[in-house]
């Protein structure tokens, strides 16, 4: 599948995770968290070697385990990811996330420094944080 074009600037930062089952990561990130797949890439064998998924103006990189690789080879002893991902409204999104079932470690929360947010792990252990925080934008929590 070939790049969809963007009308956001593309991100400098993209987190790249890898999964056992990619292609269930992409289920799930795109169906319960909102992504939208911007990219899906796969072998002959059909295993996912590199996909993109997008959030607003953010962007996730994934692929599947046991590609053999260079990223695969260094990631292979790595344990799970933690990811933020900004979202508008926090309450929908988390309903969302419950909707599909997501395994909810945190249900919304305001915070201290006037963010709210909540926890959730996908299928593979990875931990994702949804909240109204704005990286350079909102300021960061005191120390």
């Amino acid at each position: 599948m070939a790049p969809k074009p963007t009308a956001t600037p593309t991100p400098s930062i993209c987190p790249s995770i890898l999964y056992q089952d990619a292609k269930g990561a992409i289920r799930q990130l795109t169906e319960a968290f909102g992504f939208t797949e911007h990219a899906v890439y796969q072998d002959d064998e059909g295993r996912v070697v590199h996909a993109e998924l997008s959030h607003g103006n953010g962007m996730v990189m994934l692929g599947s385990r046991g590609t053999g690789g260079k990223f695969d080879e260094l990631m292979a002893v790595g344990g799970p990811t933690g990811v933020f991902v900004h979202v508008d409204d926090v309450d929908a999104h988390y309903a969302q996330a419950v909707e599909h079932r997501a395994d909810v470690m945190s249900s919304p929360t305001d915070r201290e420094y006037g963010a709210r947010d909540y926890l959730v792990r996908d299928r593979e252990g990875n931990v994702w944080s949804f909240g109204s925080y704005r990286p350079g934008v909102t300021d960061p929590p005191a120390g």
